[in-house]
């Protein structure tokens, strides 16, 4: 049914619209979605469900996060707290227009092929920025569509202050790096990396080991299962990392 409806106003409207309009348009379909069974940690908003998608992602009914957007905003607001200058690529809608509103924060968005709202159109193997600028990174599945991974990671190391930190998350998989420049087409990539256009699959070891490699200092963190999990649409177990430079 959301798909249905999402796909029909995606044909009615222009995107540009339906992005500046879109919490006008979720606020009436969350509406048929209020309750107390559940809470977005973004918006807040309490639910009687969240919209259940394919794969088993949650989607908030009044905002759009996904499990992993609430999992990414709780840990914005823990001990990792956003300060400073923030780069933020290719954000969620839900967080972004949060983050928009700080008037603590200098926070800029990228967006090298314009699917998401931005301000800049970075390409993260070469980022027009001077280097040390920021504090805070937020990069959160963007590598594994990204060919010259390591010369992005070392331009991501460039453009952090020292002390700053990048939050780092793609799909994960057990083991080592699965990856094959032979694999190009969409059809292809599909099967062997899981999106048309992946071009690889990481294990948080091997990110982590890569990571390293161009100077930062990784910590990873693994949210295991646990009882308000299914309250705030938490999806677990899931691994995120952190690189300080």
């Amino acid at each position: 049914m959301y798909n249905t409806l999402k796909n029909f106003v995606k044909k009615l409207l222009p995107n540009r619209f339906i992005f500046n309009n879109e919490p006008f348009f979720r606020f009436f379909h969350g509406l048929f979605y209020i309750g107390n069974s559940h809470q977005c940690t973004v918006c807040q908003k309490k639910l009687r469900s969240f919209i259940k998608l394919e794969r088993n992602d949650l989607l908030c009914p009044f905002c759009g996060s996904l499990a992993r957007n609430r999992r990414l905003w709780k840990l914005l607001h823990s001990s990792y707290d956003l300060q400073g200058n923030v780069l933020h690529f290719s954000p969620s809608r839900n967080i972004y227009r949060k983050l928009k509103k700080r008037a603590d924060l200098s926070y800029i968005t990228s967006d090298y092929e314009d699917e998401f709202i931005a301000d800049f159109q970075f390409d993260i193997t070469d980022i027009d920025q001077k280097d040390a600028t920021f504090d805070r990174i937020i990069c959160f599945h963007v590598l594994e569509h990204i060919s010259e991974d390591i010369q992005a990671m070392q331009e991501l190391y460039r453009v952090t202050k020292p002390n700053g930190i990048v939050f780092i998350q793609t799909p994960f998989k057990d083991g080592a790096i699965y990856e094959n420049p032979a694999i190009t087409s969409p059809e292809d990539r599909l099967t062997h990396f899981g999106q048309e256009d992946h071009v690889r699959v990481y294990s948080p070891e091997g990110l982590k080991d890569r990571l390293t490699s161009v100077g930062f200092t990784v910590k990873t963190l693994t949210f295991e299962s646990v009882e308000h999990d299914v309250y705030y649409g938490y999806i677990s177990p899931e691994t995120i990392l952190i690189a300080t430079k």
